[in-house]
């Protein structure tokens, strides 16, 4: 009899297809990824055993490997944009050569924040192309004559097609290349519409190559998906050097950015920008849009100096105590965590005896501002006590500290930068964690208080002097 056995096939080969964004495999080819489910990311696999390779070695080189003492840093220099802020978080302005990708949520500036940078570009003599893929050359236009960014050096051109828009770069030669958005720029060597995981892939590699082989610094343009994080396939990340989020709330004039990806600075900085209809201008001093202009003390409202990234800023928090008509009170907060305001909140009855179950509680920041680290969890609980007790706080009061469950208030991160930032703003008295300055002299014109828990911080403050912890 004839064996059959070297027929059979092999039943240990390797999977024939291969995700490109998280390496799933499979043995046949599907649409949509079975981990990360990603789509349109599962291709055939060519590694090892799939064939010959299809790469081989380039000759001659187009630049001999050289010593690293002898490369060249000077083209390299970050060139500053004329913008502060945006420079502060890219650290220190664009590197040639680099591709920087600014996603945000719409409306929120995104595009007027580019004009303006171009603009300013052009003014200095570099030569800018501005390419927009979702509005016509005429609504630009419109938009460039409202923020005063109007000048020959700056030139604008409506396309949604990558060979044109390669065909422009070669074309223009330009210093600065600015493209809104990338999700809708196609190539038509790709199959699949406009924004598809294959279309931007495309696009941004080969406007990547063209940025590299040019030294030209380019900002991308790009979409969020509903959760706020970058659309498109997160190996678009992975390819530029620069990824920031625009943020800020659609009924507030602050705008944040943020880096969350930088090769070339930090990742810690963050740059304020007021939006109105004349533009978005850059704050070198946003402290005055989260404080109120009261002309009077106000029970219920506490200051306290937040830190964004190495940026510190003076946020006011407000409280509003009452008595509930329903049986279940009301939490009801505005840019604060509302499970953080839930803990202070059961921390303040527990330990300092405050009446606080059968009343209703709302919070809120000034200016849109958002606070989410726990810092201010100690202006939390003062502002909530002092509406309870409907006593103000004295002016010119700042309180920092972390409140534990058992109601000490614990050190944070940056008290003398927070510290020399409430000086900075006239501000005299601060409330702060026993133990935070661990020896370090207050700034001048400050006087600082320690308080190791919730009694003395309240007592500190001058709210209730003879409230004494509860349950003992």
């Amino acid at each position: 009899m004839t064996s059959t056995s070297s027929k059979r096939p092999d039943r240990t080969a390797r999977p024939a297809f291969r995700c490109s964004e998280c390496g799933w495999t499979a043995t046949k080819w599907v649409g949509r990824c079975g981990e990360c489910q990603a789509w349109g990311s599962v291709l055939e696999d060519t590694g090892p055993g799939g064939g010959a390779p299809r790469t081989v070695a380039t000759s001659p080189m187009r630049s001999p490997a050289r010593p690293i003492d002898q490369i060249d840093v000077e083209s390299a220099r970050a060139r500053p944009t004329g913008v502060d802020e945006l420079d502060r978080v890219l650290g220190g302005g664009l590197v040639p050569g680099a591709v920087v990708l600014l996603a945000g949520e719409p409306g929120v500036g995104k595009s007027t924040l580019l004009l303006d940078v171009a603009a300013r570009a052009a003014r200095t003599g570099r030569k800018v192309l501005y390419v927009t893929g979702e509005e016509s050359t005429a609504q630009v236009r419109l938009r460039a004559g409202r923020i005063h960014a109007l000048d020959p050096q700056l030139l604008l051109t409506a396309e949604t097609d990558l060979g044109t828009v390669l065909g422009h770069i070669e074309l223009v030669d330009p210093d600065l290349l600015v493209l809104d958005s990338i999700q809708t720029i196609a190539s038509a060597q790709v199959e699949g519409t406009a924004g598809g995981v294959s279309q931007v892939r495309e696009v941004a590699s080969a406007v990547i190559q063209a940025a590299k082989a040019r030294d030209l610094p380019v900002v991308l343009i790009g979409h969020v998906t509903k959760d706020g994080s970058v659309a498109g396939p997160r190996t678009l990340e992975h390819l530029v050097d620069v990824v920031c989020q625009f943020e800020g709330e659609r009924h507030s004039r602050l705008r944040m950015l943020r880096a969350t990806k930088n090769r070339y600075g930090p990742t810690d900085e963050v740059g304020c920008f007021d939006l109105s209809e004349s533009g978005i201008v850059g704050l070198a001093d946003p402290s005055g849009l989260f404080i109120s202009q009261a002309l009077h003390a106000v029970p219920g409202t506490c200051l306290t100096v937040t830190l964004e990234g190495r940026r510190p800023l003076v946020v006011e928090v407000q409280s509003l105590v009452a008595p509930s008509a329903v049986p279940n009170p009301r939490r009801t907060t505005s840019g604060v965590d509302s499970s953080r305001l839930a803990m202070v909140l059961a921390v303040l009855q527990r330990r300092l005896g405050a009446r606080l179950a059968d009343q209703d509680v709302y919070v809120s920041t000034i200016g849109g501002a958002r606070v989410v680290e726990p810092g201010a969890d100690l202006a939390l609980a003062l502002a909530a006590v002092s509406s309870r007790e409907n006593v103000p706080l004295p002016r010119g009061l700042v309180a920092i500290g972390e409140v534990g469950l058992a109601g000490e208030i614990r050190t944070v991160s940056g008290v003398g930068r927070r510290l020399a930032e409430a000086a900075r703003l006239g501000f005299t008295r601060a409330i702060v964690p026993a133990g935070a300055l661990d020896g370090a002299t207050p700034p001048a014109g400050l006087t600082v208080l320690t308080a190791a828990d919730l009694g003395e911080a309240v007592t500190a403050a001058g709210l209730v002097p003879d409230m004494v912890p509860a349950g003992r």
